[in-house]
């Protein structure tokens, strides 16, 4: 309790930097920052997020916080010459959030603190404009009965659409005195029927009320979600902000804006923003009235562009980053209300990270960190094919790029629920607002016909990476008829295909085809970056791919199965395949082949199903080594249990029924029906499998190693350079094993001396079973190599069949927090990731030269690429498509490795 005693629960904005964003939250650590730096921001404080993890945790504030705000607000009303809320010429303040990472709209913001019914008459006499007056107060009133009170804010609206309808007008800024201050009473009477007490007159109790609803705001249920969304801790809390009101909405020569220093969308330089004459911020983000471009401040307000222009240059250089502000101009005077490194699509992550290598404001390093493995991934999604026959109906603002198709849906419950069904689907609104977030989650993409870039809905979808177009003003969105209306008069429903291009803001009737994108055929060498032609996105790409490849410790393979795959690895920049699952060459004619040996009554029937099997194995693993020459080839040994080849158990049983009533031939339906009975197994994955199987069935195993060794005797003998490591599966003790190995030597050195040729294969096995992870030790002393196989191990961990826990419970437990993903998306680093450690150390400590990778689709999750570096593998191994994304995020690992390390 001392502790908390004694702590610093308020900062000036003059009292921090840049650096405190733990303790300030983004908003204020950057409000210091740009004070420090001289420019014009409005005087305040910060609250910091530890008085909002002691306001959490014990559900009041600490005891020390009112006399620390009563002081900085005192110190604040000295220094503007004037008191909060005061009758004659009253101080008035903002009150908002700021977490250490942006969250856009998801917690409470509150402007236009101190007005009340006295103290209004005063601002309407020093500001000399009555309108401004009232209108600033209505919002106040607004605002806090809905963030602070609770008042379903669809009230308030439909208060305001009735004043407009009354007077006859559309927009908000043609209502009169009379008409506000009609609507101030309206308002009053909403929030004293919807919360049950009157709108508070008190000035303090304003803006101690707002400190809490900001508080509070951590713990909604929008902002919890946005955190899950986005893999934000939850228990970093929020601070606030309390800062000297400026007015945009003074007049003509008043207004607010939001700039980015380059265009968020594709990272280009130049002008780029919305601006909105006689308005206060929330307009332009909640995309209420249609902005102009930032551009055209420059004709409206020549002195407070330039201004901008060069504040913005400033920011950029000192931040070395795309910056995102926000400003005000107070009746000619600019105002800076916020700066922050600005979220932005991938295609402009990767434009603007190279760009600022040129420019040496970064190093290659520093560009690595810019970008990041998901953001790649994204630029390999498919696009529209711009030559196809589709109708284009309407053109909005590119948002947030992609190719989206899906059913029309007009608001977040029914994307949500179609959602979940399985059906895609487009979210259609006139603007979004935070109470979206869910159903902007759940779409394939968002259209709205109102706001610009800077709007709520371009802003959180280019941070999730979802397609999105704004501002579609040729479109008439009815979310109550659920249905919308496009240029020419065609109708629209719920249910109806549309699509959407986020890269170029069409919206287009139906479904469009959809063609590879240009990354991926960068990366299949169809497109050579660095000709005449090449594509600028692309040309950034292979720059960051070669920072990547210069850094990276980690070698990354692929998991392939066929020569065709391991082709398409290989020109994906893959260095060897890690998993080669064998059980892939069973499929499809050859299944006879494994029913012989599964039906074989006699050791020459198992025998003559085994010589049947082995030169189709050995054809395979050639085609495989010769497209993989010169890099390792990891083979994994049969692996699942045997009846998986056989049919289904109540297909089969159909058919004999069917037989026997019919008095057909039936003895070999009936045979394999016995076998799938004999084999049937209450938990198969844990049950006769990998290791198991080989020993189990003679001759099984000796078939594959002697199959892959004249494989590799064949490429050797065409001057080829066939480097085979054997895998051994689901072994949990090294006496399995040596038992294994002992069999797979005798057959590698037959096939020596029969061919002539010198043969150097690799054995080794998969770490998939606790026991494997613990007892790691004496297992390598019988393996060459380990691969983790980390998705078995996960399932084995904690107890999961995966293919029956994702489809039932996962989503709760995903909602409850009790994860914060997926632990087959991302590996679990306290249970899988700490037996992945205590393994590697033990291993090495048997064997200092062992190889150590893994197989699982984790060895292609940004974040678990990320571990394995760290934990010191040699290699991830991962499907062809993502081997770009696990050799940039191997490359990033190292760097930011190499910057803690100097640190």
């Amino acid at each position: 309790m001392s502790e908390i005693k004694d702590q610093k629960f308020v900062y000036d904005f003059t009292e921090g930097n840049k650096d405190l964003k733990d303790l300030l939250g983004g908003k204020g650590a950057n409000l210091a920052e740009m004070t420090n730096l001289g420019l014009p921001v409005p005087p305040g404080f910060t609250i910091t997020t530890e008085a909002c993890k002691v306001y959490l945790e014990s559900g009041a504030e600490p005891p020390a916080l009112r006399d620390e705000v009563s002081a900085h607000l005192a110190a604040l009303e000295e220094a503007m010459g004037k008191k909060l809320g005061q009758a004659d010429n009253p101080l008035l303040v903002s009150v908002r959030s700021g977490a250490k990472f942006s969250m856009p709209g998801m917690m409470d913001t509150v402007l236009n603190i101190g007005l009340s019914d006295a103290s209004v008459e005063g601002l309407a006499r020093q500001s000399g404009d009555e309108r401004f007056a009232w209108d600033s107060y209505r919002r106040l009133i607004q605002m806090f009965g809905k963030t602070v009170l609770g008042v379903e804010g669809e009230l308030f609206e439909e208060a305001l659409d009735e004043a407009k309808k009354a007077k006859k007008v559309t927009v908000d800024t043609d209502l009169e005195p009379a008409d506000l201050k009609k609507l101030v009473r309206t308002f009053k009477k909403i929030v004293k029927n919807e919360a049950g007490r009157d709108f508070p007159q008190d000035p303090r109790e304003q803006m101690d009320l707002a400190i809490k609803a900001v508080f509070d705001s951590w713990n909604g249920d929008r902002a919890k979600l946005y955190r899950r969304q986005e893999r934000i801790p939850h228990d970093l809390g929020t601070a606030v902000n309390v800062c000297t009101m400026v007015f945009g909405n003074l007049g003509p020569d008043s207004g607010t804006g939001v700039a980015f220093t380059r265009d968020p969308a594709s990272g280009h330089q130049g002008v780029y923003g919305d601006y909105l004459q006689n308005a206060q911020g929330e307009d332009v983000v909640a995309g209420i009235r249609n902005t102009v471009p930032l551009a055209e401040l420059e004709s409206i307000d020549k002195t407070s562009y330039d201004r901008l222009m060069a504040i913005m240059e400033k920011l950029e250089n000192h931040y070395r980053d795309l910056c995102d502000i926000e400003f005000t101009i107070e009746r000619g005077q600019l105002w800076m209300l916020q700066t922050r490194v600005g979220k932005r699509t991938a295609g402009a992550a990767f434009r603007i990270a190279t760009q600022l290598v040129d420019q040496g404001l970064i190093d290659e390093a520093e560009a690595l960190q810019r970008v990041t493995g998901a953001q790649l991934a994204q630029l390999m999604f498919p696009r529209f094919d711009e030559k196809a026959t589709v109708e284009k109906v309407a053109r909005g603002i590119a948002a947030s790029p992609g190719a989206a198709v899906g059913k029309a849906v007009f608001d977040s419950y029914t994307a949500v629920k179609w959602s979940r069904s399985g059906e895609k689907v487009i979210l259609i609104r006139r603007e979004t607002n935070p109470d979206d977030l869910d159903g902007m989650i759940a779409a394939e993409g968002i259209l709205t016909s109102r706001g610009g870039k800077t709007s709520h809905a371009a802003v959180v979808a280019r941070g999730m990476g979802k397609t999105c177009v704004c501002g579609a003003e040729e479109l008439e969105v009815d979310t109550k008829r659920r249905r919308m209306t496009v240029p020419g008069g065609h109708v629209v429903e719920e249910g109806d295909v549309i699509s959407i291009d986020g890269s170029t803001g069409k919206v287009y009737l139906g479904e469009v085809p959809v063609v590879p994108s240009p990354v991926v055929e960068y990366f299949e060498g169809r497109m050579h970056a660095g000709a005449d032609d090449a594509d600028e996105l692309v040309q950034s790409v292979h720059r960051m791919m070669a920072y990547a490849d210069r850094r990276r410790r980690l070698r990354v393979r692929a998991n392939a199965d066929n020569a065709e795959d391991a082709l398409r690895a290989r020109r994906f920049g893959a260095q060897g395949i890690g998993l080669c699952r064998t059980e892939h060459m069973f499929l499809g004619e050859r299944r006879q082949y494994v029913e012989r040996l599964i039906l074989a009554d006699t050791d020459a029937e198992r025998e003559d199903a085994l010589k049947a099997l082995l030169p189709l194995q050995k054809g395979d693993f050639v085609e495989l080594f010769e497209a993989m020459d010169g890099l390792p080839v990891t083979v994994r040994l049969l692996d699942p249990p045997l009846h998986e080849f056989l049919p289904d158990i109540t297909e089969l049983s159909v058919r004999v029924a069917l037989a026997e009533s019919r008095k057909e031939p039936h003895e070999n339906e009936l045979r394999l029906l016995q076998a799938v009975h004999r084999l049937h197994e209450q938990n198969p994955m844990l049950g006769l499998r990998g290791v198991r199987l080989g020993l189990v069935i003679p001759g099984l195993f000796t078939m594959q190693v002697r199959a892959i060794a004249e494989a590799a005797a064949e490429r050797i003998d065409a001057k080829g350079d066939p480097r085979v490591e054997i895998m051994i599966p689901l072994v949990g003790t090294v006496q399995e094993l040596e038992l294994v190995r002992e069999e797979a030597e005798q057959v590698i050195a037959e096939v020596a001396q029969s061919s002539g040729v010198e043969l150097d294969l690799a054995l080794g096995t998969m770490i998939e079973l606790p026991r494997a992870a613990v007892t790691a030790g004496q297992i390598a002393e019988a393996a060459e190599f380990f691969s983790f196989g980390t998705n078995d191990l996960t399932q084995t961990v904690w107890g999961f069949s995966r293919d029956d826990v994702e489809a039932s419970f996962f989503t709760a437990y995903l909602e409850k927090g009790i994860f914060g993903v997926s632990p087959f998306e991302t590996i679990d680093k306290d249970g899988v990731g700490s037996l992945v450690r205590h393994a590697v150390e033990a291993g090495r400590a048997t064997r200092p030269d062992i190889k150590l990778g893994v197989c699982g689709e984790h060895g292609g999750d940004p974040e678990s690429v990320h571990f394995f570096h760290e934990v010191g593998l040699d290699y991830v191994s991962c499907s062809p498509f993502r081997i770009p994304v696990a050799r940039l995020e191997a490359g990033r690992a190292a760097a930011q490795s190499a910057g803690s390390d100097s640190r």
